[in-house]
């Protein structure tokens, strides 16, 4: 299933685009969603494109309650992604802790220049592959998957929205 969002920020495009890919990990207080980010491998070409791989923890927000329920892995992902400099785009995949070989999601951030600022573009792929769901019986693979789908796309384009949003408030606040 497909999924996009855009973002317009009122700063210029490669403070942005710096601040996605370099200092992503000091944007935890800013996103009520995320408990953790931490930069785990990086490396640079010589034509300066990056290629780096974040681990995420999720859940700033849940209740206690709910958390008691949810097991950590439920909360974890890990994110690979490739900064084009030229080109000012990043190719991205992420892998979910929870759901081994289920779920596959990919995409690609644009950041286009725009008066008074730069628009994030940032569009996607999720599927599911809920034969990989130990609990999940033969005959409701194919309804399973398409509804886990549809609810996680329901739930990543306000949360990439939200990741946007704290680059914006963190860079407000950087002055």
């Amino acid at each position: 299933m497909e999924f996009s969002t855009d973002v317009t920020l009122p700063f210029d495009r490669d403070t942005v685009f710096a601040t996605y890919r370099d200092r992503l990990s000091e944007l935890v207080d800013y996103l009520p969603n995320i408990r953790g980010i931490e930069v785990t491998q990086r490396s640079e070409s010589p034509d300066g494109d990056v290629e780096l791989v974040n681990e995420w923890v999720g859940g700033g927000d849940i209740p206690k309650v709910v958390r008691s329920v949810i097991k950590e892995s439920m909360l974890q992902w890990t994110d690979y992604a490739t900064w084009h400099v030229a080109s000012y785009t990043t190719d991205w995949r992420i892998d979910i802790h929870a759901f081994p070989g289920a779920l596959e999601c990919h995409g690609t951030n644009r950041y286009l220049e725009v008066e008074g600022g730069t628009r994030l573009v940032i569009a996607g792929t999720l599927s599911c592959d809920a034969s990989q769901v130990p609990a999940v019986p033969g005959f409701l693979v194919n309804k399973v998957g398409r509804t886990v789908e549809k609810f996680l796309v329901g739930k990543i384009a306000p949360n990439l929205e939200e990741i946007a949003h704290g680059v914006g408030r963190y860079l407000a606040d950087q002055g």
